[in-house]
C-alpha cells in the first residue's frame, strides 16, 4: 500500500516534537502508557451505559516487554482499541485527539478520568525509535490493522490479524551514537524505573517480564535463572486514599519513599480539595534544613500529577518562596497541559490550587505554634530564616501573611515569643516595640544601649539574624505599635530627673560636645549627652534608617556599596569619665583629644565595628597608662 503523507502542518510539528519539545527522551513510556490507560478508561465509560457489555478490572492491564536482541520495545493494552478510521484520524493527523474528543461527550459520567488531551504524546515514540508500528482492534470488529511509520515521511494502514481487542505498540529503538545511549530503553531495571517515576499510579497493573535467580530444586546450592510477570506499578496513590485509612507511618513511608528528605517530616498536609479546584495533595513540613537550602543550586516546587501521572518534578508555581521548604506532590485532573505536557499553563486552575496551597500551610503552620510549640520551634530554627526573607522581598507584600509566624528572643521571656505575644505584655505607657540587633544574645545583653528601656521595665527583642532589621522595616509597625531600636536617636521615653540633669549639662558644655564632633569630622554626625545611659560612659546611636548593625550587614554583601548610618556619639555626663573629658578640655587639649579618640574607639568596639588604626588604639592606650 502506498505511503500515505502527514498534513503539512502535522510534518512540520512532528519534526519539531523528535527534535526540541520534549527535553528528556525518557517520557515517551509516560505518554505511551498514559494512552494505553486511555484506553482501557474508554471501555470503562462504555460499560456504564452498555448492560452487554460487562468490565472486569482483573481482565484490563497495559505490558510493557523489551526484546534485546530485536532492538524492540513493546507496550500493549486491553483497551478499546481503534477502527481503520481512529488510526487515520488519530494518528495521521497530529494535535487531533480521540481522548480529548471522548472525554467531552463522557465529561458527566464516573470519576475516572482521560489523561491524554491533546494527541502529540505519542509521536514522543520517534524520540527513540527509528519505526513505530501500532497494531489495533477495536472492540465490537472483527478486522484489525496496522499503522507504521518512520516518522514524518509519512504513515502506511494495512489490514492484519490480531486475535484480541486492544492495541499493541512495537518501537525499533534506535543504534547506539557517541551522544546518545539508546540500548537505556531496552534495559528491564531502567524501563521499571521509568515507569514506577511517572506512572506508578495508573489505575491499571502495568506489568513486565523480570528476570531472578532462585536455587534450583534438585541442588539448593545451585541458582537459576527464571522470569515471571510482575505488577511493577502501585495503582492506588496514597492520596486518593482516605485520611482515616492512613496512619502516620504511611505518610513517613511516603515521605523516604519520594525522597523529599533523609529527615523525618515534622508534619504533613493532607488535601482533598472539591470546590473550584479540584485537586489532592500531600505536603510535608521537613525537620531538618536540606544541605543545599540556602544556596542557590536549591530548586522549590511540588510534583505535579495529571490524574496519576507524573508531568513535572518540581513545579515551582505552586509554593511561594517563603514556603520554599515544604516538600510534597499535588494532582489535578482539571489542570491545563501545553503540547510538550512539561510545561504547565499557568491558568486559573493552577493559581487557585496555589493560592490554596499556601493558605493551608500558613494554617499548618499556626497551629502548630498554637497547639505544639516544641515542635514549631524546631521548625523555626531550621526554616525562620526564610520567613523572615520572605517578609523583607517583594517590598514586604508578604508581610501580613508571615508577621504572626516570626518568632524572637525576649529579654524578659528568655525565649522565643511572637509579635502578639510582646504587645499583648507592653504596659499602657509604652510606646513602641523595642528591639536591640546584635551578633548574640549575649552580646546584646551587654549592650549600653538597653539599659534605659529595660530600667523602664520594657521588654526587648533581640535581632540575631542579619534579616531580622531588615524584615521589621518592612513590617514597620504591628497592631498600631511602630518598632523602635535601642539605638535609635529618640527612644520617646518620657523625661525624668536623669535626662533633666543631661539637658543642663549639655547646655553647659556645648562647646566640649563641638570640639569633640570636629576631632570626629566624618566618623559621627554628633556628639551628645545621652539620656540613655546609666552606668556605661560611652555608645554609638543613630539617626536615620539605617542602623549600626543594617549598615555591617550591607558592607559584608559582595560588591556593597558604602552605606554608613549616621552614627552619634553619646556621653554619659553622669559618669566619672565626663569630669575627667571636662578637666581635660579645661586643662590640657591634647589629653582632651587622647580621651576623644579613645571614647569613640570604645564606642566602636563596644558595636563590634572595626577600629581605623588598631595600632594607634593601642598607643593611646598606654599613653594613659604612663
Amino acid at each position: 500500500m502506498a505511503k500515505q503523507q502527514f498534513k503539512a502542518e502535522s510534518k512540520r510539528l512532528l519534526e519539531m516534537m523528535i527534535n526540541s519539545i520534549y527535553t528528556q527522551r525518557e517520557i515517551f513510556l509516560r505518554e505511551l502508557i498514559s494512552n494505553a490507560s486511555d484506553a482501557i478508561d474508554k471501555i470503562y465509560y462504555k460499560a456504564l451505559t452498555d448492560e452487554q457489555l460487562v468490565f472486569n478490572q482483573d481482565n484490563y492491564f497495559i505490558k510493557v516487554t523489551a526484546d534485546k536482541a530485536n532492538r524492540t520495545l513493546t507496550i500493549s493494552d486491553t483497551g478499546i482499541g481503534m477502527t481503520r478510521d481512529e488510526l487515520e484520524n488519530n494518528l495521521g493527523v497530529i494535535a487531533k485527539s480521540g481522548s480529548l474528543a471522548f472525554k467531552k461527550e463522557n465529561e458527566a459520567k464516573d470519576g475516572h478520568n482521560i489523561i491524554g488531551q491533546f494527541g502529540v504524546g505519542f509521536y514522543a515514540a520517534f524520540m527513540v525509535a527509528d519505526v513505530v508500528t501500532v497494531t489495533s482492534k477495536a472492540l465490537g470488529s472483527e478486522e484489525a490493522y496496522k499503522w507504521e511509520s518512520e516518522g514524518a515521511d509519512g504513515y502506511t494502514i494495512v489490514p492484519c490479524e490480531k486475535d484480541s481487542v486492544g492495541t499493541e505498540i512495537v518501537l525499533q529503538i534506535k543504534q547506539n551514537t557517541e551522544d546518545d545511549q539508546y540500548d537505556e530503553y531496552l534495559d528491564e531495571y531502567r524501563l521499571k524505573a521509568i515507569i514506577k517515576k511517572y506512572s506508578d499510579f495508573i489505575r491499571y497493573p502495568i506489568k513486565m517480564d523480570v528476570k531472578g535467580q532462585r536455587p534450583k530444586e534438585e541442588n539448593a546450592e545451585e541458582l537459576e535463572e527464571y522470569t515471571e510477570e510482575q505488577t511493577v506499578n502501585s495503582m492506588v496513590p496514597i492520596w486518593r486514599k482516605n485520611k482515616s485509612e492512613l496512619t502516620q507511618e504511611d505518610y513517613d513511608q511516603f515521605y523516604f519513599e519520594k525522597r523529599y528528605g533523609f529527615d523525618k517530616p515534622l508534619k504533613h498536609i493532607h488535601i482533598s480539595a472539591d470546590g473550584a479546584a479540584v485537586y489532592n495533595a500531600i505536603l510535608f513540613i521537613p525537620e531538618n534544613t536540606p544541605f543545599d537550602y540556602y544556596t542557590k543550586e536549591y530548586e522549590k516546587g511540588l510534583e505535579l500529577y495529571s490524574n496519576g501521572v507524573l508531568i513535572m518534578n518540581k513545579c515551582s508555581d505552586l509554593l511561594p518562596d517563603y514556603f520554599s521548604f515544604v516538600k510534597g506532590m499535588v494532582d489535578s485532573e482539571d489542570l491545563s497541559l501545553n503540547i510538550s505536557r512539561e510545561m504547565l499553563q499557568h491558568d486559573r486552575q493552577l493559581t487557585l490550587i496555589a493560592k490554596n496551597i499556601k493558605n493551608k500551610i500558613k494554617s499548618q503552620l499556626q497551629s502548630l505554634l498554637k497547639d505544639e510549640r516544641d515542635k514549631y520551634e524546631q521548625f523555626y530554627k531550621s526554616f525562620g530564616r526564610q520567613l523572615k526573607f520572605g517578609v523583607y522581598s517583594d517590598y514586604g507584600a508578604n508581610k501580613d501573611v508571615l508577621q504572626d509566624l516570626l518568632l524572637f528572643y525576649s529579654s524578659k521571656e528568655k525565649k522565643l515569643v511572637t509579635l502578639d505575644e510582646y504587645v499583648s505584655r507592653m504596659p499602657e505607657d509604652q510606646k513602641y516595640i523595642y528591639y536591640a540587633a546584635g551578633e548574640s544574645i549575649e552580646r546584646i545583653e551587654k549592650l549600653p544601649q538597653t539599659e534605659m528601656v529595660s530600667d523602664k521595665g520594657y521588654e526587648i527583642l533581640y535581632f540575631t539574624d542579619d534579616i531580622d532589621e531588615f524584615a521589621i522595616k518592612m513590617i514597620m509597625n504591628y497592631k498600631e505599635k511602630e518598632f523602635k531600636s535601642v539605638s535609635s536617636g529618640d527612644l520617646g521615653i518620657e523625661s525624668d530627673a536623669n535626662d533633666n540633669t543631661a539637658e543642663n549639662e549639655e547646655s553647659g558644655t556645648k562647646e566640649l560636645f563641638d570640639s569633640m564632633q570636629s576631632l570626629l569630622t566624618n566618623r559621627v554626625t554628633k556628639v551628645k549627652a545621652s539620656k540613655r545611659l546609666k552606668t556605661h560612659p560611652v555608645c554609638l546611636s543613630t539617626e536615620g534608617e539605617v542602623t549600626i548593625e543594617m549598615e555591617k550587614i550591607l558592607k559584608a554583601m559582595p560588591n556593597s556599596q558604602d552605606v554608613k548610618a549616621d552614627k552619634v556619639l553619646e556621653i554619659n555626663v553622669n559618669h566619672e569619665v565626663f569630669q575627667s573629658l571636662k578637666d581635660a578640655y579645661g586643662k590640657d587639649k591634647e589629653k582632651f583629644n587622647l580621651y576623644t579618640q579613645l571614647l569613640y574607639n570604645q564606642a566602636l568596639l563596644i558595636e563590634g565595628l572595626p577600629i581605623q588604626d588598631p595600632v594607634e588604639f593601642t598607643n593611646d592606650i598606654c599613653k594613659i597608662m604612663v
